[in-house]
């Protein structure tokens, strides 16, 4: 299970989507706080506090796609749907980034807008290793 290229890359999306947003603020608001994903759960917006739920939701894909190494098939499918549920999440964040105050109060955008395009990136890079693998099983089937 963890020799394979794919778990390591599964196990980096896996982090990245459920610690780096607890480090990494996503924004800054005109006060001057900064806000970061966890703090959407004290806001009365439905959408901010489903952009939480969604950071979460991406770990556990991608957590459980490492524990279905013996069916790559269904890997293959979690990490597609991974990848679909970080792509909804960044245009939530990009929707809330177009939004921010820019004109009268400067708003900055944190680097934590950048952790769902880390994940895409990772489990992208995990499914093509896990197509690889299954590939090569294929190959050997027919040599059997």
């Amino acid at each position: 299970m963890i020799q394979r290229i794919q778990t390591v890359y599964l196990l980096l999306a896996t982090l990245v989507s459920a610690g780096l947003i607890f480090v990494f603020s996503l924004w800054v608001d005109e006060a001057g706080v900064d806000f970061f994903a966890i703090d959407a759960f004290g806001t009365d917006n439905v959408l901010l506090k489903t952009m939480s739920v969604l950071f979460f939701v991406s770990a556990a894909w991608t957590f459980l796609a490492i524990l279905k190494f013996k069916n790559r098939k269904l890997q293959f499918v979690l990490g597609r749907l991974s990848i679909l549920i970080n792509f909804i999440l960044l245009g939530i964040l990009v929707y809330f980034t177009q939004n921010l105050s820019g004109e009268i109060t400067v708003s900055e955008k944190g680097i934590g807008l950048l952790i769902p395009i880390f994940t895409i990136v990772l489990v992208a890079l995990a499914n093509k290793a896990i197509k690889k693998d299954e590939e090569l099983v294929k190959s050997v089937d027919r040599l059997r």
